[in-house]
């Protein structure tokens, strides 16, 4: 009997050991990075891609000089960056902020004036789909040959290869392909180029950066995220003043956003307001 009870408690004594080591390989995966900078002193990096049409365009980061396109980075630190591209009388100016340990995706077809320049930016971020915004907004898009709807969007498509075809009216379409990895969400933000034959009557700006919006002070000294554009949506995250928030879509009296961690919900638009570029 006493050996059958000093197994059970040498079990027990197991299984505690067991999940609290489980626990531990959950917090190291989840906060790995931080983790290294701060005990190992690693520092978090991010990368960047820049192509351009034409090629061997000069590249700025944050007005320093760096190289030439096609330029690969892979070493930056994780902050935002504004980038110049030049070459000639043909330029691109927009601000591009890193994630750590991804890397950013920059296509340009650079012209002398905004309105003849087109290209897109690719973002990794944590969480699932695919989010297209674009410049001009309430175009059109198609994944892989289905119309998904207009622009601000975000679909839920499988990892893995896809075709996005983004188009409006009075506008040149764009044909992007991805390659979406497991656990993340892409960010595709897009310009269009004008027609030749509207070039002349319509002025666009570039698109910069993916839009924001800024938690204000609340009575609570926090915002409830839900889970559904109502008071009667399930809370299903908090944030709070000061917090940025990636911008999804707009609607009457509540924004659809997304977290620094990857969770998507609504909240009041009452109490969240645009960040300037």
């Amino acid at each position: 009997m006493s050996m059958k009870m000093e197994y059970n408690v040498s079990m027990k004594k197991f299984l505690v050991w067991f999940l609290i080591l489980l626990s531990l390989i959950a917090l190291l995966l989840r906060f790995s990075n931080q983790l290294a900078e701060i005990f190992f002193g690693v520092k978090q990096t991010s990368g960047i891609s820049i192509l351009s049409d034409p090629t061997e365009a000069t590249v700025f980061l944050d007005g320093k000089e760096v190289g030439k396109t096609p330029f690969d980075s892979k070493d930056l630190d994780v902050k935002e960056y504004l980038i110049r591209l030049e070459k000639n009388r043909a330029f691109w100016q927009g601000k591009v902020k890193l994630n750590a340990g991804t890397v950013v995706v920059i296509t340009r077809d650079i012209a002398s004036d905004s309105a003849s320049s087109a290209g897109e930016i690719l973002t990794l971020d944590r969480g699932k789909g695919v989010t297209i915004i674009s410049n001009p907004s309430d175009a059109g898009v198609e994944i892989d040959g289905r119309i998904i709807g207009k622009t601000p969007i975000t679909a839920d498509v499988n990892t893995g290869e896809h075709t996005i075809l983004v188009s409006h009216t009075n506008y040149l379409n764009r044909s992007i392909k991805i390659d979406l990895p497991v656990n993340f969400n892409l960010t595709v933000s897009v310009d269009l180029a004008l027609s030749e034959a509207d070039l002349e009557a319509i002025e666009t700006p570039a698109i910069t950066q993916t839009p924001e919006v800024i938690v204000k002070q609340t009575p609570t000294g926090f915002l409830r995220v839900r889970d559904k554009a109502s008071l009667s949506g399930k809370e299903i995250a908090q944030v709070k003043p000061g917090d940025s928030l990636v911008l999804l879509e707009e609607l009457e009296g509540w924004d659809r956003v997304r977290l620094s961690n990857g969770t998507e919900g609504f909240v009041s638009s009452s109490y969240v307001e645009k960040k300037n570029p």
